[in-house]
């Protein structure tokens, strides 16, 4: 049990669902509550095939093919900041493609992003794969379950809170995009002088 908390400790605070609440509810704003649990679902999916994958095979991977977690923040900034953008400067909603949002940007890189997948890799080394397992599926089923209840917050806000979260959210997703191109390009420099 000591190794399952000393993991699942540093993963909830990597998967953040609750800073992920936010901008969840300004993805998916207008979209009917039964699309939004399906929106959910598939987030979940996606989230824990990723993370899951990621453990068995993301050294592998990103060793044969040269790429660096840092190579990783970069794409998942980009993607993030791009997206914020188009809301931000002409409207257009993301979430109205509803049928990839629950995958992206939700799944990964929102609930399941680099954060989790390098935190992931770090301690399956040193607490083990079971205690790691474990820890990532009961932090994505508390994601699920903080999203599932956005109906609830969405009543509280109404229909201007839920217009104005939406814009705020926009920009704290690019906001977080930029962070990860940031981290992403210091990390590729760092590595660079070495």
């Amino acid at each position: 049990m000591r190794d399952f908390w000393m993991v699942f400790v540093p993963l909830f605070v990597a998967v953040d669902a609750i800073g992920t609440l936010p901008i969840f509810l300004g993805l998916v704003e207008g979209v009917p509550k039964d699309v939004r649990r399906r929106v959910v679902e598939q987030s979940f999916a996606t989230a824990l095939f990723v993370a899951v994958g990621f453990i068995f095979l993301g050294k592998s991977i990103f060793h044969f093919l040269g790429i660096t977690i840092f190579d990783f923040m970069v794409a998942g900034g980009v993607l993030l900041f791009i997206i914020a953008t188009l809301d931000m400067t002409t409207g257009t909603k993301f979430a109205r493609r509803v049928e990839t949002l629950g995958a992206v940007p939700l799944g990964v890189p929102l609930i399941v992003g680099p954060a989790v997948l390098t935190t992931s890799l770090m301690l399956v080394d040193v607490h083990g794969l079971t205690a790691t397992l474990a820890a990532v599926v009961l932090n994505l089923l508390l994601a699920v379950g903080i999203l599932l209840s956005a109906d609830f917050w969405n009543r509280i806000l109404g229909q201007t809170g839920s217009q104005a979260i939406s814009k705020v959210a926009s920009l704290i997703l690019a906001a977080i995009g930029v962070m990860m191109i940031r981290r992403g390009i210091f990390g590729i420099i760092g590595g660079a002088s070495l």
